[in-house]
């Protein structure tokens, strides 16, 4: 139970460099590396102003995790506090141990073992 609250209130990073429309590394919880390949910003110059396209991009994708975990009693709908109340007022007592443990044999004797069964049919366990 602790595994499943754990992970779903972890909030974590998935960062992924793709090359084109290749994946060239993702990474979790830190930046990923890049392929080496990204364009430089240059300053325009007087004389020609080219812009160039790009080919590497970087895609972020965050999962987050469940904030709040108490839930109060007061949100419930009255049917649900009704029912609340009534599955713990049924089942409280199920699991109490009896004061005395009851044996319906006591009165009675063993029957007396004349002859070994096992003998007579020829069972025997291997």
């Amino acid at each position: 139970m602790a595994i499943v609250v754990l992970f779903s209130t972890m909030s974590f990073t998935i960062d992924m460099h793709y090359c084109g429309d290749t994946l060239m590394d993702s990474a979790i919880f830190h930046k990923a590396e890049t392929c080496g390949m990204e364009m430089e910003n240059s300053t325009p110059s007087s004389d020609c102003n080219i812009t160039i396209k790009d080919c590497c991009s970087d895609e972020q994708l965050v999962i987050d995790g469940q904030d709040e975990l108490k839930i109060s009693f007061d949100k419930l709908t009255f049917e649900q506090q009704v029912f609340v109340t009534s599955f713990v007022y049924t089942y409280i007592n199920l699991f109490e141990g009896l004061e005395e443990n009851v044996t319906s044999y006591r009165d009675y004797a063993p029957p007396l073992v004349i002859r070994q069964i096992y003998k007579l049919d020829e069972t025997y366990l291997i």
